[in-house]
């Protein structure tokens, strides 16, 4: 192993406030003088290396500068440190919209499409896939637009920036409490409970319980009484409230640019450049869904009924025969339990962090030929692992294939849910060298408690392995150009790899190898593994309608022509589509950070993808889903393209033939049911 050496630098992680704002002023100077340069060329000088290439050049450094430096805001420990990344951050995005709204840059693009057509020329296939996006992105930023309008455009897009920025950054640093005493919090773990922040006050031991999800789902999911379940939600639902005038805001002004585009709405714009291409198409696809799942999800919701109505019964506790947003986590769990005879705590012991953590990776380099190799660098926090990787068979810094880190544990201050940065692309330099990608997962798994372990619980593990998708897409993806690597696919598809690798999770080999024990040290036998299986689908029509609610909200509010109370109808909406009474809750809306934070008009696309994971799995992994033949070919049809053709082409290079959503209605509601649907 001595011999692999990277050819590549890991970056650094040390840098100060004021470097971190330096170097984001240096990058966009730079890139400016770029710019100024392309659009100083005469016509006849404007063609593909002298506009096009030059310029995906220059984007490649941009990138690879300012992404670290932005991402210092979600996982530094240093206050000044974040708020100087989230300065850079918004600095950047103002620099963006100035540079999107280049007239002068724009015409040299277009110069230089006409000579490459007159002169004949051949590109290849990424290379006119960067021509015409970028001619693209002109359009769809207004540059044939007259004048005044695009200068009120700009003003604008900028305004929505920073109050995107303004929302995103309050749903980060929300740091809010409920507090319980130790009987109002009877079903909820001793080890869940050893947790909270324990303080005295008039004479009453109180817990205070944080909005993130470790500390608050465990009392959704066990807390006996349904008045703490209530007061815990409505916290949780109103923790946000601050956001919902800044939502108004941001939605206002994305229906003026909608507007001054000439797009009939701005779920028109967004999905234009989306595998579904239109809202239209969306619409479709979500009352075509919702009209099979709702049958599901009435006989969901009346078992789940039946269910609190025995307990309410054997309790003394008042039934008024409603199924309460409150309820809904905790009688599935029961549900769970008393059907499959399923302990979601008991499972949590045979998913130490210490033992699937390493299981999952090594479970990935088996799959796609890869291996990775510790490395004790620079990082932002101690807590978190570097890696170095390599192809499996690597001799020489030519089998280098980029780097890895996971920040894997809670702290202050830091991003609090799961997510996969790609912090640096990979591409092909000026002189035809390579430069390598490097990918960041950042996750909130649970701590060590002084009784046990770090564990994790079934759909934790389902998300690690998710997230690790995303890690692959952003290390085994090949482009010429960093624009098209990795995840830098429509964003109707780009949860589509990750979906599909969640079924490992629920293949008894794969179970059984990560799984351990924290006391005997045993795998998950064949009983529990066989439960597991059969609790993914149960009450699917509740948990999907769910989903629906929240993509029709989104899609809603960015086809409506007019302003709405978006209060009431978050709260009204999620009553009729997700079949559970939850009453006016507060400004739930105001922690939906997804339609701040780049899936506006997008959420839709989490069940779309699905579609797509769906039949890859059923199609090619299915039979064996640790072989890894099969894993090369998905490395090379899916992920080595990256976003450098179109997405259906990949997926018909993959399957052999066009997608289609059989297996996902055949996956959801069986063979019988799907045949009636």
């Amino acid at each position: 192993m001595a011999s692999l050496n990277p050819p590549q630098a890991a970056p650094k992680w040390t840098h100060s406030p004021e470097e971190v704002l330096k170097l984001t002023k240096d990058a966009i100077a730079h890139y400016r003088a770029l710019e100024d340069r392309v659009a100083a060329l005469k016509p006849e000088e404007a063609n593909f290396e002298s506009v096009f290439l030059a310029l995906a050049h220059g984007e490649n450094h941009f990138n690879a500068v300012v992404e670290p430096l932005s991402f210092y805001q979600n996982v530094s420990p240093s206050k000044e440190l974040r708020d100087a990344s989230n300065e850079a951050e918004v600095i950047v995005r103002d620099f963006g919209v100035e540079s999107s709204m280049r007239i002068d840059v724009f015409r040299a693009k277009q110069a230089a499409q006409k000579n490459i057509e007159a002169s004949g020329r051949k590109l290849t296939v990424e290379e006119q896939r960067l021509v015409d996006k970028m001619i693209l992105d002109g359009t769809r930023a207004g540059l044939a637009l007259p004048d005044a309008e695009r200068e009120k455009l700009t003003q604008l897009k900028k305004e929505l920036s920073q109050t995107c920025l303004e929302f995103s950054k309050n749903f980060n640093e929300e740091n809010g409490v409920v507090s319980f005493t130790l009987d109002e919090l009877k079903g909820v773990p001793a080890d869940v409970i050893s947790g909270y922040t324990k303080r005295t006050e008039g004479g009453k031991e109180l817990y205070d319980v944080t909005f993130k999800t470790p500390d608050i789902f465990p009392i959704f999911k066990f807390a006996e009484s349904p008045e703490t379940r209530r007061t815990a939600y409505e916290g949780f639902e109103n923790r946000l409230a601050v956001n919902e005038p800044i939502m108004s805001k941001f939605l206002g002004l994305r229906r003026q640019i909608a507007k001054l585009l000439g797009y009939p709405t701005w779920a028109d714009y967004v999905t234009e450049v989306k595998m579904v291409k239109n809202a239209k198409g969306v619409k479709e696809f979500l009352a075509d869904l919702e009209q099979k799942l709702r049958p599901v999800g009435l006989k969901d919701r009346e078992t789940l009924l039946a269910l609190k109505k025995k307990e309410h019964d054997a309790k003394g506790l008042p039934f008024d025969g409603e199924f309460y947003l409150w309820d809904y986590r905790y009688y599935d769990r029961k549900f769970i339990e008393e059907s499959l005879n399923l302990d979601d705590q008991l499972v949590k012991e045979y998913f130490p962090v210490s033992v699937v953590v390493p299981a999952i990776l090594e479970i990935y380099q088996n799959l796609l030929g890869v291996k990775f190799v510790e490395i004790k660098g620079e990082t932002w926090h101690p807590e978190v692992q570097q890696f170095s990787v390599w192809e499996k068979d690597a001799k020489d810094g030519s089998g280098f294939v980029g780097y890895c880190y996971l920040d894997l544990f809670p702290r202050a201050a830091k991003y609090s849910h799961a997510a996969v940065w790609p912090l640096l692309p990979g591409y092909d330099k000026e002189d035809g060298s390579r430069s390598y990608p490097l990918t960041a997962m950042v996750a909130n798994l649970a701590k060590p408690t002084p009784q046990k372990p770090a564990l994790m619980r079934h759909d934790d593990v389902v998300t690690f392995f998710h997230e690790m998708g995303h890690v692959f897409h952003g290390l085994l993806s090949k482009t010429k150009f960093a624009r098209f690597h990795g995840t830098s696919v429509a964003g109707d598809f780009v949860e589509a790899p990750s979906q599909m690798l969640e079924n490992w999770c629920f293949e008894p080999k794969v179970l059984e190898r990560m799984s351990s024990h924290y006391e005997t040290k045993k795998p998950l036998d064949a009983e529990l593994i066989d439960k597991i299986i059969k609790s993914r689908y149960v009450n699917v029509g509740l948990f999907y309608l769910r989903q629906l609610f929240f993509a029709n909200f989104d899609l809603k509010v960015h086809t409506d022509q007019e302003a709405d109370d978006y209060t009431k109808l978050w709260n009204d909406m999620r009553e009729h589509i997700s079949l559970v009474k939850g009453g006016n809750l507060g400004a739930g809306q105001g922690s939906f950070n997804h339609i701040a934070g780049g899936y506006d008009a997008g959420y839709y696309g989490y069940t779309y993808s699905l579609v797509f994971a769906a039949d890859m799995y059923a199609t090619v992994f299915k039979a064996d889903p640790l072989d890894p033949a099969r894993g090369q070919r998905y490395r090379e049809k899916i992920l080595l393209p990256g976003g450098s053709r179109d997405e259906i082409d990949s997926l018909k290079d993959f399957l052999g033939r066009e997608p289609n959503s059989e297996a996902f209605i055949k996956e959801l509601f069986g063979q019988a049911a799907a045949s009636n649907l």
